[in-house]
């Protein structure tokens, strides 16, 4: 079997190098996805948030891959699901031998003359933090609760706190809030978060979760089942200072303490890994020091956005159609890696009249007030839309809700949805209580209204991802 270009990896970014590379003229494309359906990670990341720089509007996860997805179809470009990559390596010849498996074809070998190395990343265990205490059930990665919440629709406990204030831990503290649970904390070893600003806003403080910095868990209590969580203070050293312990009583504890791209096959391939990302060297071109090999995504760099991811992967996907066409890359035409966004610290203590805007993850920290008038004044905002945002605050907040509705005669559980608008914040609780008893049969588009009317407010629940039959 032979195709021009592999890209081992059906997500956000395999599915935009896929694009860029056909749109650039080359026709022999092939896409391998381990998974069951493309869209990789953002399949179960049913929040808001997504594509503000790619489509300039807000989407789902769900509906941000349905828009690649669709425009694969249209160009026709092929996949394989359910295929695992398990081998990878470069010929004498200048090929490589990218080695798969799945159930239709057993263990099979593709001859491919560049391949785009696009598997993403995967997140840092309870061993790499080395936590003591023994190992009962209850403790979770953030990803892997997003997982059973979001895509099998069951919670994975009662009570919870979170270790860790990366970006999936806050999504889930507010997610799991409005499923009904109770978390307790969000515990956070360095002096600021690991998220984004934004998310902080719209995820803990909008539910009144603390945010502990420069606290950690130094003991799990429980057997069978997780009963409780000590957590102290930690100085300068990152060491527990004595005196600080506090236990909270909880059934669950999710890690969410970052994330490591996915390179055991570019190592297989003895490509060069820098220290400080996990990922390959690149050059301006995203080539490895292996020659037509390119990378581009979270196997490249752990990215904030994933509207960075793409506009990385369609330069990845640019140069590798050149590659193909004439052996090479113009290096000087390369726009180099796309970094990503800056971190937002967050900085406690901050007075009264501070709002941090969440209609972009730059989140502007601006100052507001009232003129002689009683009219609202905003400043600090780098863009119409703070001030939009600001006064909405001050006088009517509102928020998008974003869950999911069960399905029958699905491949799947449970199907994403979202209010059509941001609805006010008063009534997020009740949009989700709206949703409990819901049940879908199968198909279902994007777009398609779940709940007229939710909760009273005038605005439509509708669906953000697609369900197809069985």
């Amino acid at each position: 079997m032979k195709s021009d270009i592999v890209i081992i990896g059906g997500g956000p970014a395999g599915l935009a190098a896929a694009e860029a590379s056909r749109k650039n003229g080359v026709d022999d494309i092939l896409i391998l996805e381990r998974d069951s359906r493309l869209g990789g990670i953002l399949n179960q990341c049913i929040h808001n948030g997504f594509g503000l720089h790619t489509f300039r509007e807000e989407l789902t996860g769900p509906e941000y891959a349905a828009r690649y997805i669709e425009k694969a179809e249209v160009l026709n470009i092929p996949f394989m699901l359910n295929t695992m990559v398990t081998d990878l390596k470069s010929n004498t010849d200048g090929t490589k031998t990218v080695t798969a498996m799945n159930k239709d074809r057993g263990i099979f070998n593709i001859e491919a003359k560049a391949v785009i190395l696009a598997m993403g990343c995967r997140e840092r265990s309870r061993g790499a933090m080395n936590t003591p205490g023994f190992r009962p059930a209850g403790i979770y990665s953030a990803g892997t609760a997003q997982l059973y919440v979001n895509i099998e629709g069951r919670m994975p406990g009662k009570k919870a706190v979170i270790m860790g204030s990366g970006d999936i831990g806050l999504i889930m503290a507010r997610r799991m809030t409005l499923e009904g649970a109770d978390v307790k904390c969000v515990a956070e070893i360095m002096p600021y978060s690991g998220g984004l600003k934004r998310n902080i806003v719209q995820c803990l403080d909008d539910f009144g979760i603390p945010l502990l910095l420069s606290h950690t868990v130094i003991d799990i209590k429980g057997t069978k089942r997780v009963e409780g969580v000590t957590i102290a203070k930690v100085d300068d050293e990152m060491k527990p200072v004595a005196g600080t312990e506090q236990f909270i009583e909880c059934d669950t504890l999710l890690l969410s303490c970052g994330l490591i791209p996915e390179n055991e096959l570019t190592r297989k391939l003895g490509a060069a890994i820098d220290p400080k990302t996990n990922g390959p060297y690149v050059d301006e071109c995203l080539e490895t020091d292996n020659k037509g090999v390119f990378a581009c995504g979270n196997v490249l760099h752990v990215h904030d956005i994933v509207d960075h991811v793409s506009e990385e992967a369609e330069h990845a996907g640019r140069n590798a159609a050149e590659y193909i066409k004439n052996g090479s890359c113009e290096k000087a035409s390369g726009k180099g890696i796309v970094e990503s966004s800056k971190k937002n610290v967050f900085r406690p203590g901050e007075k009264d009249d501070k709002i941090t805007c969440i209609c972009c993850p730059k989140g502007c920290e601006m100052t507001v007030g009232y003129d002689s008038d009683g009219n609202v004044t905003v400043s600090g905002n780098s863009c119409p839309n703070g001030n939009k945002y600001a006064v909405q605050e001050l006088t009517s907040p509102v928020r998008t809700v974003t869950s999911t509705v069960r399905i029958t005669g699905g491949v799947y559980d449970t199907v994403s949805v979202k209010t059509r608008e941001p609805v006010p914040k008063d009534k997020m609780h009740e949009c989700i209580l709206a949703l409990k008893d819901i049940e879908v049969k199968v198909p279902v588009h994007v777009g398609d209204v779940i709940i007229k009317n939710a909760a009273g407010t005038g605005i439509d629940i509708v669906a953000s991802g697609n369900a197809t039959a069985v």
